[in-house]
């Protein structure tokens, strides 16, 4: 069941929203060369105690940490580790959420670390406007499928492959409700979209192929290719006057 959401159950979902994006715009600051994945997580776990909020991603499912770090080639899911050193050229995709009063938001970027290639500062570019033609198409009367179809059209047009495995979906009560929220997909079909609907819309597009495999540690994600990747998330509730993006400070 896809759950609708009050305008007062939606305001308690700004208030994690805006502290998911509080806490992303810090740790995007945080992001240079010789800094480790570590530090970004433990940096994120503090933040949540200052701020008196529960991280949504440590224990879940066994997920050992407060942030997913993927570097690279790594497409989702990446732990932190205090051996993995961000170095010059890297992109690093950071994905948070965290829980107030039991509501959730979920956010994530993916940022250049110093100066990166020509070819990654536009992978970010691109990924980064296909979650906003995506968002765009949050409005009651469109359809599920409207915004993968607004994702894929966009990024297949750079020669980009839309990870098919992993998917944006609704959120509340629960980090992950129904409806999926797949990156791809034939315009008008899918659920109908209403007012009171909060969906978390999260395109993650490879440079290469969009294969994706699991490595040996159960969690993180790659690309089969090893090309690059790419993730972008917010948390949108649909309202009357079209999207609203919660997870902003």
């Amino acid at each position: 069941m896809v759950s609708i959401k009050s305008e007062r159950e939606i305001n308690s979902m700004r208030k994690a929203g805006a502290a998911v994006g509080q806490i992303l715009d810090e740790m995007c600051q945080m992001v240079k060369p010789g800094i480790t994945t570590w530090d970004l997580d433990r940096y994120a776990e503090s933040r949540c105690k200052d701020l008196k909020v529960v991280p949504a991603f440590k224990g879940y499912h066994g997920f050992p940490a407060c942030v997913c770090i993927s570097v690279n080639d790594e497409v989702v899911h990446g732990i932190p580790s205090r051996k993995k050193v961000l170095n010059e050229g890297d992109i690093v995709g950071l994905d948070f959420g965290v829980s107030i009063d039991g509501w959730y938001g979920d956010s994530a970027r993916t940022v250049p670390v110093g100066k990166v290639s020509d070819e990654a500062q536009k992978l970010i570019q691109v990924t980064r406007e296909s979650l906003y033609r995506g968002i765009e198409q949050c409005r009651e009367g469109n359809r599920v499928f409207d915004i993968g179809y607004a994702v894929q059209n966009f990024v297949e047009q750079h020669g980009y492959g839309v990870v098919r495995e992993f998917v944006g979906h609704g959120i509340g009560k629960a980090l992950h409700e129904d409806p999926q929220v797949p990156n791809y997909g034939s315009k008008g079909k899918g659920l109908a979209l209403k007012v009171g609907m909060v969906l978390a819309i999260e395109p993650m597009i490879n440079v290469g192929g969009p294969a994706v495999k699991v490595l040996s540690d159960g969690w993180t994600a790659v690309t089969v290719d090893r090309s690059l990747s790419a993730h972008f998330e917010h948390t949108v509730a649909i309202t009357q006057t079209g999207p609203e993006i919660l997870t902003v400070f």
